[in-house]
């Protein structure tokens, strides 16, 4: 494929699938301790075998209930915290789930203050240190430390670019360079975190890749 071909398959990928898994969420994404709880909530959800539109409903079902900070939610009940995965359809894992989330608080609180910029310091900014600390967190394994810090890099500009193995199978099914920077060169300025959620969204979606080229030929 010609590198011009390539160009217009980015151009087509930003276009139809270039937003974020936490604006979806509706996570006004900041460097501030209640943005990133919600982030590393939503990323636990989504590492979940369930589907993401699912994992986000669930997401905003847990906010609209005001699980929106370590301490309110480890003060729920794990009744609350079921309810509120189920109202989001977010039923195959919701008692499991729902215990992590609270185990998750307690430590996030306890260990952090609450604030995953403390997290960031204790491994001194260094990305592969972040991404083990950030699997300590129950049902938080590699998967859910990927999603976490593909969407987290658009605030922590020291992690970026990031680009895990989801994201390059997303490129790779699109035939596109499976090296960060050359696709970032492509991308003609796009944040590395809306890049990344793209890729990932072609990655999980079969009918995402002939339908980015067709709309390249049109």
């Amino acid at each position: 494929m010609a590198t011009t071909t390539q160009h217009g398959v980015i151009r087509a990928l930003l276009e139809t699938h270039g937003r974020t898994y936490a604006v979806e969420a509706g996570i006004p994404l900041k460097d501030t301790p209640r943005p990133l709880y919600r982030l590393l909530v939503l990323a636990c959800l989504l590492s979940a075998r369930i589907r993401a539109d699912i994992a986000v409903a669930a997401a905003k079902e847990l906010t609209a209930a005001g699980l929106r900070d370590p301490r309110r939610m480890a003060d729920a009940t794990w009744q609350q915290r079921v309810d509120a995965l189920g109202r989001g359809g977010y039923r195959r894992y919701d008692e499991r789930t729902a215990t992590q989330l609270g185990d998750g608080a307690t430590l996030a609180t306890e260990r952090y203050g609450g604030d995953l910029r403390q997290l960031r310091d204790r491994a001194d900014g260094d990305t592969a240190e972040i991404r083990r600390l950030l699997q300590e967190f129950p049902g938080l394994g590699p998967a859910g430390a990927d999603i976490f810090l593909r969407e987290a890099q658009a605030v922590w500009p020291g992690t970026a670019p990031y680009l895990d193995a989801k994201a390059l199978q997303g490129a790779r099914a699109l035939d596109l360079p499976t090296s960060a920077d050359a696709l970032l060169r492509m991308a003609d300025g796009a944040e590395p975190a809306v890049l990344a959620a793209a890729l990932v969204r072609v990655a999980l979606d079969k009918k995402a890749p002939p339908a980015i080229r067709e709309a390249t030929r049109t």
